[in-house]
């Protein structure tokens, strides 16, 4: 897979010292219960930061609001130095800020192929027009990303898979498609919902590795999971919230001996 990312080594020292996300203050409210109560939150640029929680602390809600597609009554997000909770989720993800979902969302009457080929940004036969006016061009588009989607499938082990209808695929495969479909996408931040629920362990050990060559090839993470082991062999910081509030930040190992946490996860 071609390596289209910006090394931290690259960048101008301010840059690279800033947060590749940041969110300040946020809050969101249903029916008067605050699902996320002044939640702030950064993810550091090229790391693989985690969040975890006792279910019902506000984690999945805290996604919806950094990619938009709920409004934070209050609070502000800035990614890669730009505010954007004033942009639609569409414009978010063309920024290079991504998610996946607890339950993967495939489109299940397309082929593994099709998916793929839907998720590259930027294409210029989505204007009808050009259809007449630069056919060359498209066609050269769509085979350059055809290859990309063939490689990223082969990366995954779902490239004998190609041509199936994605609605095939188990619980496990469509988990790793809908993490290919998000590299078609050049992303620069993805947000993961839970890659290992209801993941047999053979898949899990094997999303872990993908999420570790992708940090290597400069992608960064923030993933929810409640899957400890996955959490605390993978990140760098872990956040946890609960009840809607932070409630820790720190690494695995400072995590794993806090107090708080264990009383909010074990009652000790």
């Amino acid at each position: 897979m071609v390596d289209n990312h910006i090394s931290s080594n690259s960048m101008p020292a301010a840059i690279a010292d800033l947060p590749l996300l940041a969110a300040t203050s946020l809050q969101k409210s249903f029916g008067g219960i605050n699902a996320v109560d002044q939640v702030s939150l950064d993810v550091c640029r090229g790391s693989i930061t985690g969040l975890i929680g006792p279910n019902g602390a506000g984690k999945t809600t805290l996604f919806n609001l950094l990619c938009n597609f709920i409004q934070p009554d209050r609070g502000r997000i800035v990614f890669d130095g730009e505010p954007i909770e004033h942009l639609q989720p569409h414009q978010i993800a063309l920024q290079g800020l991504l998610r996946t979902f607890q339950v993967a969302r495939v489109l299940s009457k397309l082929s593994v192929l099709e998916n793929m080929l839907l998720a590259a940004p930027h294409q210029t036969g989505e204007k009808l027009w050009n259809s007449w006016l630069q056919p060359r061009q498209i066609l050269q588009e769509e085979k350059q990303q055809k290859a990309q989607a063939e490689e990223i499938l082969a990366s995954v082990g779902l490239a004998h898979m190609r041509d199936q209808y994605a609605g095939s695929l188990s619980g496990g495969q469509r988990k790793l498609l809908e993490m290919a479909r998000v590299l078609m996408a050049s992303p620069r931040l993805v947000l993961l919902d839970e890659p290992a629920a209801g993941v047999n362990p053979t898949l899990i050990k094997q999303i872990c590795q993908h999420i570790v060559e992708w940090n290597q090839q400069g992608i960064t993470f923030l993933i929810i999971e409640h899957n400890m082991d996955v959490i605390m062999s993978l990140c760098d910081r872990v956040w946890v919230m609960a009840e809607g509030k932070n409630l820790a930040v720190g690494s695995p190992c400072e995590i794993q001996a806090n107090s708080e946490v264990l009383h909010c996860y074990l009652g000790q």
